[in-house]
Formats: structure tokens, sequence, C-alpha cells
């Protein structure tokens, strides 16, 4: 489904892991109240899941697992650990088998994972975990992660709007801006839904950064990256930005302040690129620090490119080099294979010196998916980071 692919390629891991953790966008501080209420979900059957010590393995795994009707394929797969030990997944546009009593597509899901068991989380009425707004406009996930609070994680999801236009077949479709969800996950719990609050107007305009593309918690602040390209760039890359706030104040972008290149200020058109668009990133991507450094993994160029790229920085706030070219990843027309959005997985099998990736993949030929939607799930792959 071209849909989920190609959106995304201008715009995304997959379906059951074992043992993951990334990085992204956040609420929620250390001394905050107890958990607020929230949304009744409840979880689908266990699908099994065996002991994965390899990439190797792990790539084994996804391939073979035929998984719940809840989950049938899905792309982004951004992931965070949660105090419990579990695994906690979001994925974009998400395929449900045909036995499922709800909806058989919805624009995002989440999945949860011991060593032994997955579970989608599921709403009261089978649909998105987070819901679509009353005038059809859906969430897209991008960035996730999580603050540890007694007894409970407090997880922010950052996502894109999207608005169907019923025109242009796989194209059909806006992105609106950014939004940040808020889940809070009890300990041995069902994750449940707080809230989802949108960020700015509805406006289709790329120049507008979308804020959230990447993100990372680091010494109290939540480093919020947007992604961003002039009108008429094709698909070329986007350009990358930083804002930063406090995890409280994620949703209040009265709070945020952005990067001038030497200051933080308080009008987000101060702030300065630090990756340009032409050679740029996709439009989601990840943001992570290892060993004192400070790294960018993306597919340079978007759908369209075949580099997956590291850019490295002394700091969040740059400036970004383009270090080196960890690995090829290019679509295939004579296949219609799309391969695309490689996000970072610093936390799963770590090695030092290196890191985990996985990158979406997808088929032009929508049918083909349909017939077996293992073919809409992540590759991964170690990539040596440099020094």
């Amino acid at each position: 489904m071209t849909w989920s692919a190609k959106r995304r390629a201008r715009t995304s891991l997959l379906a059951a892991l074992v043992a993951v953790a990334g990085s992204a966008a956040a609420c929620g501080s250390d001394n905050a109240d107890p958990a607020p209420q929230a949304a009744r979900d409840h979880l689908s059957s266990c699908f099994k899941v065996g002991h994965v010590d390899s990439i190797a393995g792990l790539n084994a795994f996804v391939s073979r697992l035929r998984g719940d009707p809840s989950f049938a394929g899905g792309d982004v797969g951004a992931s965070v650990d949660l105090q419990d030990r579990r695994q906690l997944f979001v994925f974009g546009d998400t395929l449900r088998g045909a036995s499922f009593p709800g909806q058989k597509f919805v624009r995002n899901s989440m999945l949860v994972f011991t060593q032994q068991c997955g579970w989608a989380v599921l709403p009261a009425d089978g649909g998105a975990v987070i819901p679509d707004r009353e005038d059809g406009v859906g969430y897209w996930p991008m960035s996730i992660a999580r603050v540890h609070r007694p007894g409970y994680d407090l997880v922010g999801v950052g996502c894109q709007r999207v608005r169907s236009t019923g025109e242009g077949g796989v194209f059909g479709f806006e992105i609106l801006g950014p939004a940040f969800a808020k889940f809070v996950i009890p300990t041995g719990g069902t994750p449940e839904l707080v809230s989802t609050t949108d960020i700015g107007p509805d406006l289709v305009d790329t120049r507008k950064p979308m804020w959230g593309a990447a993100a990372v918690v680091d010494h109290g602040w939540v480093y919020a990256y947007g992604t961003a390209r002039p009108p008429g760039a094709g698909l070329q890359g986007f350009s990358l930005q930083v804002a930063r706030t406090r995890p409280d104040s994620v949703t209040s972008p009265s709070t945020w302040r952005y990067w001038t290149g030497s200051a933080w200020s308080l009008h987000p058109g101060n702030a300065k690129v630090l990756i340009p668009s032409e050679g740029g990133v996709s439009q989601t991507l990840s943001v992570f620090q290892q060993g004192g450094r400070w790294y960018a993994v993306s597919k340079k160029d978007e759908v369209l490119g075949t580099d997956l790229t590291i850019w490295t920085a002394p700091a969040p706030t740059g400036p970004f080099t383009a270090a080196t070219t960890a690995a090829k990843i290019p679509s295939d027309a004579a296949t219609g294979t799309l391969r695309y959005m490689p996000l970072a997985h610093p936390d799963l099998l770590p090695e030092p010196g290196t890191v985990v990736v996985s990158y979406s993949r997808n088929n032009t030929d929508f049918s083909l998916v349909q017939q077996d939607p293992r073919r809409y799930r992540p590759r991964f792959l170690r990539i040596r980071l440099p020094r």
C-alpha cells in the first residue's frame, strides 16, 4: 500500500520485535502528580514471541510472524522501553486481518511486548489507538518517549495530522501539521490514551516545520526536531531545525524556544537550519546520543534516495555534518518494493560504537501487500557509528 509507504516516502518498523527502546518526543516530568484518568483500552490475545539475540534472528522473527488479526502489518514502528521491562511500539497506517471484527485499516496502532508475548492495544471501538478527529483527520505517529513515574509510565507520541482528499489515488491526502498524544501505562497494565493535542492550525504547507519528526529528552529538556522543505522541491529531502521545552510543556507551543545558531529564541521564524533540504533528511528520522556524541540517522533525499546516512554533531543543537553513508536502501522500481524511513534503536541489542536501525518496507502494488502483509514490515541492520 503504496498509500503508506509512498506517503511516508514524502512524509515510518513493523509488527513484532522483542526488545527495543528508542528516542523521541515526550511529555511529563519526574515530579508530577499521580497518573491521570484515561479512557479504557484493552489488549488483544497474546501472540508468541521467542528469544531474539541477533539481527538475523530479529529479521527471521519479523518475516515469519503471522501475528494476530488485530495487527497484520504497518510502518513507522517508533519504540520505547517501559519500567516494567515491557517494550512499546507505535505504528503508522496499519492493516488488520480479515477476521478482525473492527476497522480493517487504521491510521495508527500500538503493540506491547514481553519476551514471551506480544499484544495489540485496542480501543473499545476497535479503531485507531489515537482516534481520528470527528472531521476524519487522522494521526500518523512519528516519535515516542517516556518518563518513568512511581507506578506508571507517562508516554508522549509525536504525530502528524493527515486528511484524505478523495482524489489523486495513493497521493490523495494532505498533511496538516503536528500533534502530540499522551498515554498513561500502569506498571504491568494496559496503555491508556489521556489526550491528543493539535499543535497549530490545519495548514497544508511544507515550509512549516513538522515539529516532533524526531525528539530527544536530555537533562530535563525535550529537544523537538522539525523537518521542512520549500515548495516545488519535488521529492528531495527535508531540512532540520530544533526547538526545546520542558517535558510538561510540550503541548504548549508558547513555552517552546527555537535554536538560532547561538541562542534560544521565542520566535519560530528565527530557527536555524541545521541540515539543508537539498541532500537532507526524511520527514521522519531519529536523533540520539551515544558516547557523548550526537547522531541523526535518516535516508538522504527521502524515498527516491538510496543512502542511509549518519550526521554527527557535538550537541543536540548541532552543527550536524553528514559523516558517512552507512548502507544502501534503494527502492526497486522493477518489483515495486519501497524502502524508506530508517529509524535508530539505540537500546536494541546494543554494542558499543554501533546502533541497530530499522527501515520500513512496502510495495506499490497494494494487492501484493493484501496477499501477504509481511511485505509491509520493517527490516533491521546494524550500522557502525563514525567516531
